[in-house]
C-alpha cells in the first residue's frame, strides 16, 4: 500500500514538472532606493539625484558627488544607492540611524561633498541574520516593524537575508498532499515563538497549537519582505528540506525507515532516512511549491545535524546526507546553492573531524554551497578545516545568544580581523562578510562597527572611528563621552562570552552559589570595577547631550549594566552572611537586593526598548480571537522565563534585563528564595534547596500560563532617573569593588 502511494505521488508530482526557477533580482532597478529616500528623509528627498553606475569587476560600488545644488548618489543597483545614502548620512551629516536611538536632525541647507566618493566593497555576499533571531527578537514582527528592518539592511549593504517568514504554509500544503490531516499537523507545528528550532528539526509541536490565521497572516507578510528585499537587489535565503518530518509519518509510513533526535530534553522528533526516495521527493515539491508561492533567487538553507551528533561517524553516511539534502534543491531547481550554518562544526567538535567534515561538504559541488563561518570573531572554523575544504565562506559574528540585553563584544578583533582573513592566503574562498547573532535591538555600536566591514578593505582604527561614533550617535562632540566610550572599549566590548549568554545572577534562578548551574553565563569577562569610570563620564555629559535619542539609550543602558553587575557582589555577601548565620545582616542585605531589582526597573521603564508589556501585547496582537491572543502571550512568556516545560534544561537562556521582568518575575522569584533562607537561618537549619526548587519550578510555570498586563507606556526621563541612580549607588558600588579587592 505505502509503495504504491510513493509511486502514485511520484506520478502526480512529475506531471507538475520542475518550476521554472524566477530571479526576482531586479538588480539594475534603482526605484526602491529613491522610496528608501523619501522613507528616511521626508521633504529633504528633493535634494537628491539617483544615478545607476556599473558594478566594479562584479562587485557592489556606490558614488556620492555635489553638483549645483543637488547631492548625487550613484550606485550599481539600489542597494548600493542605499549605501550611498547611509554614508553621506553617517560622514558628511554627521548622522545615525540604530536600532536603539536616531539622530537625523539635518540643518535647513543640507551639506555637500567637497569631492567625489567612491566606494567598492570587497565582498560578493554580506549576509544577515540567524535562525534564531527569527524568534528571539523577530517572534511577532508585522509589516510596519519589517519594513524599517529591511531599510536598515539596505542602508548597511547587506544582500545576502536569511528569509524564512511564511514557510509553514509550504509544509502544510506538502504534506497535506502526501496525506496528512489538519489534527496530524497539529502535533508537528510548533508555536510561533518556537518556529526556529521546529525549522531546523529540534523539535515538535511545543507552543501550539498553530491557528490556520496564523499560517495565512505570515504567507501574506513574507511576500511582502520577499518583494521588498529583491526590490533592493537582495538575494533572499529561502528555506529547504533536511528531513524533518511529522510524528503520525511512522503510522502511515511504516516500512520508510526514519531516525530519531532529541534536543536538550524535548520529546524526540523523526527524521525521514535520506536514503529513502520519498526524502528527494518530498524535498523536490516542497521547493517547487515554495517558487510558486515566493519565487526565488536560487538560495537555499538546510542544516543537518543543529546541535545533535549523527547516529554514525561514517563518512560513506555524511556524504550521503549532504548529496540527498542537495539533491532534493537541485532536483527541483537546478540552479539551486546551498547555503550552510557551519554552528555544526563549533558546537561538535568532537564529533566533526577532518574526515567528518570532509565527507559532508565534498559530496556537493564547490559552486554549489556556501557556508556561514558562524562564530568567526570568536571561534572560526575556517582555520581548522582549510577554509571548509575549497568551500565559498562567510566569515560571521555571531556576538549575542537568546537576545540577551548584557553590554559585550569584541571591538578589536571585528575591526580589523575581517580584512586580515581577506588578504590572508590560508582563507580560501572567503567570500563575504554577515552578522548572525541570535538576537537584535542590543548593543549597536558592535553592529554598526561590524558592518563599517562591508564598503572597506582596511583595519578601522577603533578609537579614531569612536570619536565619530559618538558624534553621530549624540549630535555633538562632547569629551566626557568620547572618554566614556574609550573606556567601554577597554572592558565591555574588549571580549565576549565564551559558551552562551551574558546574564547576572539577577536573571539566574536563585542561588547562594558563586557559580550556580545555568543555561547562561555569569563570568563578567572584564573587571567590573573599571566601569565606573565611564559610568561617572556619560553622567557627565548629560547636561550637554541630554535631548540626544542615542545618549539617552546609552545612559540606561551602562547605568544597567554597572547596577547589574553590583547585584553580583550582593550575592556573595548574601552567601557569606548566611553561612556565618547572622541573621540581621542577610535580612539588610537582602532588602538591598531586592530595592536594586525594582530600581533597575524603574530606570529601565524610562525607554521603550526594555519594557516587556512590548514583547507581550505584540504578541497578543497577532491574534485574532481571546484563544488565539492566549496562546501567543504563552508562547511569549514561555520563551524568555523557562523556554520549555517545568524541568526545562534552558530556564533562563532567553533572559532579559526588561522593565516588568525584573518587578514581575525576578524579584518575586528571589523574594520567595530570600523567605527560605531566613527562615533557615532563624530555625538554625539548612535550607531545603530541593523543596524550593520543585515550588519556584511551579511558580515559574504560573507565571508562564498568566495573563496579568505589563505597560507599553514609558515612565520617567531618561537623565533624571540614570542622574538619581548615579548618586544614590555610584559611592556604593565603589566602596564595594575596593572592599573586596583589600579582602582578596
Amino acid at each position: 500500500m505505502e509503495i504504491k502511494m510513493i509511486i502514485l505521488l511520484s506520478v502526480c508530482f512529475s506531471h507538475i514538472g520542475v518550476v521554472q526557477a524566477q530571479s526576482h533580482s531586479k538588480k539594475t532597478d534603482i526605484t526602491e532606493a529613491n522610496a528608501l529616500i523619501k522613507r528616511i528623509l521626508k521633504e529633504k528627498a528633493t535634494s537628491f539625484i539617483t544615478e545607476l553606475i556599473p558594478a566594479e569587476n562584479g562587485k557592489d560600488v556606490f558614488e556620492i558627488e555635489s553638483i549645483n545644488d543637488k547631492i548625487i548618489l550613484r550606485g550599481s543597483n539600489a542597494l548600493s544607492v542605499a549605501g550611498a545614502l547611509n554614508h553621506y548620512l553617517k560622514y558628511i551629516a554627521n548622522c545615525s540611524i540604530t536600532w536603539n536611538g536616531i539622530n537625523l536632525n539635518l540643518p535647513k541647507t543640507l551639506p555637500h561633498p567637497k569631492n567625489v566618493i567612491r566606494k567598492v566593497t570587497p565582498y560578493q555576499y554580506r549576509y544577515y541574520l540567524n535562525y534564531c533571531t527569527f524568534n528571539y527578537t523577530m517572534s511577532w514582527w508585522n509589516w510596519e516593524r519589517w519594513e524599517k528592518e529591511i531599510d536598515w539592511m539596505a542602508l548597511n549593504g547587506i544582500n545576502m537575508p536569511l528569509a524564512l517568514t511564511g514557510q509553514n504554509a509550504i509544509w502544510a500544503k506538502v504534506y497535506k498532499e502526501l496525506g496528512f490531516s489538519e489534527k496530524e499537523l497539529e502535533n508537528f507545528f510548533s508555536g510561533p515563538a518556537y518556529f526556529s528550532w521546529f525549522w531546523m528539526g529540534n523539535l515538535d509541536s511545543w507552543g501550539g497549537p498553530l491557528p490556520k490565521s496564523w499560517i495565512e497572516g505570515e504567507q501574506a507578510l513574507q511576500k511582502k519582505i520577499l518583494e521588498r528585499e529583491r526590490a533592493f537587489g537582495m538575494t533572499p535565503i529561502l528555506p529547504a528540506f533536511t528531513g524533518h518530518v511529522p510524528p503520525s509519518f511512522k503510522d502511515k509510513f511504516s516500512n520508510i525507515q526514519l531516525k530519531k533526535t532529541s534536543w536538550v530534553g524535548f520529546p524526540e522528533v523523526y527524521i525521514l532516512d535520506p536514503n529513502e526516495p520519498m526524502f528527494t521527493l518530498i524535498g523536490k515539491k516542497f521547493i517547487e511549491e515554495q517558487t510558486k508561492e515566493y519565487g526565488t533567487n536560487h538560495l537555499y538553507t538546510a542544516d543537518t545535524f543543529n546541535e545533535n551528533t549523527p547516529p554514525v561517524n561514517d563518512s560513506i553516511y555524511l556524504n550521503n546526507v549532504s548529496q540527498k539534502v542537495y539533491q532534493a534543491m537541485s532536483s527541483a531547481d537546478p540552479q539551486a546553492i546551498w547555503v550552510m550554518q557551519g554552528w555544526l562544526f563549533h558546537h561538535g567538535a568532537k564529533f566533526w573531524g577532518e574526515k567528518q567534515t570532509k565527507a559532508l561538504l565534498n559530496a556537493v559541488p564547490n559552486d554549489k554551497m556556501i557556508i556561514l563561518d558562524l562564530w568567526s570573531e570568536r571561534y572560526p572554523v575556517w582555520n581548522r578545516t582549510e577554509a571548509y575544504f575549497g568551500k565559498p565562506w562567510i566569515w560571521c559574528m555571531l556576538n549575542n545568544f537568546g537576545q540577551n540585553t548584557a553590554m559585550n563584544g569584541t571591538m578589536e578583533r571585528i575591526a580589523s580581523t575581517p580584512s586580515a582573513t581577506l588578504y590572508n592566503p590560508a582563507a580560501g574562498k572567503l567570500s563575504g562578510i554577515g552578522l548572525t547573532m541570535e538576537g537584535i535591538e542590543q548593543n549597536p555600536v558592535i553592529y554598526e562597527l561590524m558592518l563599517e566591514n562591508v564598503w572597506t578593505d582596511k583595519a578601522i582604527n577603533v578609537e579614531k572611528w569612536l570619536k565619530g561614533y559618538t558624534l553621530r550617535r549624540y549630535g555633538k562632540e562632547n569629551h566626557h563621552a568620547e572618554k566614556a566610550w574609550s573606556i567601554l572599549k577597554k572592558t565591555v566590548y574588549s571580549d565576549t562570552v565564551t559558551s552562551s549568554g551574558l546574564s547576572n545572577i539577577l536573571t539566574f534562578r536563585p542561588s547562594l552559589l558563586p557559580k550556580p548551574k545555568s543555561s547562561t553565563t555569569l563570568r563578567i569577562p572584564y573587571n567590573p570595577e573599571e566601569l565606573l569610570p565611564a559610568w561617572k563620564a556619560l553622567i557627565q555629559a548629560a547636561p550637554d547631550l541630554k535631548n540626544s535619542d542615542g545618549f539617552q539609550y546609552d545612559l540606561i543602558d551602562i547605568t544597567r549594566q554597572v547596577m547589574a553587575n553590583y547585584s553580583n557582589i550582593l550575592q556573595q555577601q548574601l552567601a557569606k552572611h548566611y553561612i556565618e548565620r547572622n541573621g540581621n545582616a542577610f535580612k539588610k542585605n537582602s532588602i538591598d537586593f531586592l530595592n536594586l531589582i525594582e530600581d533597575i526597573d524603574q530606570l529601565l521603564a524610562t525607554r521603550k526598548e526594555f519594557l516587556l508589556g512590548n514583547w507581550l501585547e505584540q504578541a497578543k496582537s497577532k491574534g485574532l480571537t481571546p484563544e488565539e491572543k492566549s496562546i501567543y502571550e504563552k508562547n511569549a512568556r514561555n520563551l524568555i522565563t523557562l523556554w520549555g516545560d517545568k524541568n526545562s534544561e534552558l530556564h533562563d537562556y532567553a533572559c532579559k534585563q526588561w522593565s516588568g521582568m525584573l518587578k514581575g518575575f525576578y524579584k518575586p522569584r528571589w523574594q520567595q528564595f530570600f523567605d527560605l533562607a531566613n527562615e533557615a537561618i532563624v530555625n538554625n537549619k539548612e535550607m531545603d534547596l530541593i523543596l524550593f526548587e520543585t515550588t519556584i519550578k511551579d511558580w515559574e510555570w504560573n507565571w508562564v500560563n498568566s495573563n496579568e498586563k505589563y505597560t507599553i507606556e514609558t515612565k520617567g526621563n531618561p537623565i533624571t532617573m540614570a542622574n538619581y541612580y548615579f548618586k544614590k549607588y555610584y559611592p556604593i558600588i565603589e566602596k564595594a569593588y575596593q572592599q573586596k579587592t583589600i579582602n582578596q
